[in-house]
């Protein structure tokens, strides 16, 4: 048998998975001389190059001395941790990246906590540790007080610690040790991480723990071998969760090398390989020897917590920027994301509308930003949490929240989230004039939260946030606290009228954009929405006037975002995408509508 060492490289958002995965790839000598390769190549996809976040879990392959290392580079987002349950049960070893300044976030725990229930020896890697505001000692000592909270088992508590600073390829065992290579990270990971356990003689079991799409070969199954062989031309028996058995034949064999997948004609136990052939294949499925076979239990799937309603656009200005407009588009697009998106759910709930449940608001975001590049048009209606009920008990999703805020702003924020039924649960100083404080909040409370929170805290605070259990409901949360500037005629904005409305509130859109009715341009100063008309022209008369006009002066619109648009709205308003614009509108375009609706 080949020599194998399968890890996950898990850690929170922004702590250097990427980055570190690249330097690994680097350093291995896998690229070749020739080969040229781009910052955080891992992250292939146009939007995580742009975020530089990290969406889908990728794979890659590297040699070192006579061993194969297969990596996995996971999410840190908590949006897409059900990638990193899932990758964690694919590998034997885990390395763990922590900020040397950061230290313990909520993603770090989310992941932790996973990799030690699933009794995964991991190797902790203190990174950035060139950063000026650095503390690593503190970090470990983080480490091993989380280790201990979550009842870590001795072996998993005496792990190997490395200090590095991912981005200029440096590593080494103690921060007294002159700056070395990465080679300390790959001899931790050949000594700590445990050879793959299975046999090439035992009966066909594999299992996949992702899926990939190919326009020519169909779905992908990207799949971990625990025992026996697989070989290009197979007939095998998948087995489904439910129990189900399907007969099935293996037309493709893929195996990975640094960035780049080949066609191989074997794998056995203990690689990490793709397959093509096998259109039903699902998350979870088990590949088995068709004589004898032996499914692996299924994998349990975070739920979601989050849904919104896609729905056809049905705006006055519909159909004429996007080219896929129709509801039998949308709802392809839509299943074709389901296939290979295991964290997230469809549902058809009305002509032309689709409900989409996820693990929040960006994943649903990143959805409709894919969408909107693909020349798609819809609108989103406001997310709303998935409320179920246990033993009789309406209850919700909380998330536990970590906020890192300037001293001196910490109170105006701490009332605000007291206002959206947040419990406080400590504080602690972080130097440098920072506070480091721990919620516990209502998952709804956050929507709309982030756009808020950087005001407050003047573009300073940093918040982090993770799923943390189902409670009972808590009544309803403090909301929007402005209204909306609601355009009364359709046309295009003149700056005459936009600079009359400008001091009602703050505008969204600037001159020469083309509205229509109950299209919102702004948001209003006051609790209520104000309808305003952005097109009325300064009325031309044979007087001539005394002195000069006014010279108009217009403040820059405030950039709507799709995010921001989308923690914006209301249950009342609507988000109308294309592929070149986003703009707010309300559910019910003319005022006459908006007043019988809001009666009932």
């Amino acid at each position: 048998m080949q020599k194998i060492r399968n890890i996950a490289v898990i850690a929170h958002v922004d702590h250097g998975k990427t980055t570190l995965v690249d330097g690994l790839l680097e350093q291995s000598g896998t690229y070749g001389a020739h080969e040229a390769h781009s910052e955080r190549a891992m992250d292939s996809n146009d939007l995580e190059k742009e975020r530089g976040i990290t969406i889908l879990s990728k794979n890659t392959a590297i040699r070192y001395k006579d061993y194969k290392i297969n990596i996995i580079d996971t999410p840190g987002h908590a949006d897409f941790g059900g990638e990193v349950e899932r990758v964690l049960k694919m590998v034997d070893g885990v390395l763990v990246l922590v900020d040397a300044y950061e230290g313990v976030m909520p993603q770090t725990k989310f992941v932790v906590k996973k990799m030690l229930a699933l009794g995964k020896k991991p190797i902790v890697v203190i990174n950035k540790i060139d950063k000026p505001s650095a503390d690593p000692e503190r970090v470990v000592d983080e480490m091993f007080d989380l280790f201990a909270a979550m009842d870590a088992t001795d072996d998993q508590q005496d792990f190997p610690i490395i200090y590095a600073a991912a981005r200029d390829g440096m590593a080494k065992l103690n921060m007294s040790d002159p700056d070395g290579d990465f080679g300390c990270i790959f001899d931790a990971i050949l000594e700590h991480v445990p050879e793959p356990e299975g046999d090439r003689e035992n009966h066909t079991q594999a299992q996949v723990f992702t899926l990939d799409y190919d326009n020519y070969v169909g779905k992908i199954g990207i799949s971990r071998i625990f025992n026996g062989v697989i070989r290009k031309g197979d007939n095998i028996m998948l087995a489904k969760a439910d129990g189900a058995l399907v007969k099935g034949k293996i037309s493709k064999l893929i195996g990975f090398h640094g960035l780049n997948r080949m066609e191989i004609q074997e794998a056995e136990a203990g690689d990490i390989v793709a397959f093509a052939g096998l259109e039903t294949v699902d998350v979870g499925d088990t590949v088995c020897d068709p004589a004898n076979p032996m499914p692996l239990d299924p994998m349990h799937i975070e739920e979601p917590t989050l849904t919104v309603v896609f729905a056809v656009n049905d705006s006055p200005l519909a159909g004429q920027e996007g080219k896929h407009v129709t509801s039998n588009k949308l709802k392809e697009r839509l299943e074709f994301e389901m296939n290979t998106n295991v964290a997230m759910k469809l549902e058809v709930v009305g002509e032309g509308k689709f409900k989409v449940s996820g693990r929040g608001e960006l994943q649903i975001t990143v959805l409709a930003e894919n969408m909107r590049r693909e020349n798609f048009e819809f609108s989103i209606s406001r997310p709303e949490v998935i409320v179920k009920e246990i033993e009789g008990v309406k209850c919700e999703p909380f998330e536990h929240l970590v906020i890192d805020v300037p001293e001196e702003l910490s109170g105006g924020v701490i009332e605000r989230l007291g206002k959206r039924k947040a419990e406080m649960k400590s504080m602690l100083p972080m130097g440098q004039g920072f506070q480091r404080i721990e919620f516990e909040i209502p998952a709804r409370a956050l929507i709309g939260f982030r756009g808020q929170f950087l005001t407050d805290t003047k573009g300073e605070g940093i918040m982090n946030h993770s799923f943390l259990e189902f409670r009972p409901y808590s009544g309803t949360v403090e909301s929007r606290s402005y209204g909306a500037l609601v355009s009364m005629t359709p046309g295009s904005t003149l700056a005459f009228s936009l600079f009359g409305i400008q001091d009602r509130g703050v505008l969204f859109i600037g001159v020469q954009t083309e509205v229509y009715e109950g299209m919102i341009i702004g948001e209003h100063s006051r609790s209520n929405d104000l309808v305003v008309n952005p097109i009325k022209g300064k009325a031309q008369s044979n007087v001539r006037s005394s002195g000069a006009d006014e010279a108009i002066k217009l403040i820059p619109p405030r950039d709507m975002s799709l995010e921001r648009a989308l923690e914006w709205i209301e249950d009342d308003e609507l988000l109308e995408v294309t592929p070149k614009s986003v703009r707010i509108r309300k559910r019910y375009l003319t005022e006459a509508e908006r007043k019988r609706h809001s009666r009932k």
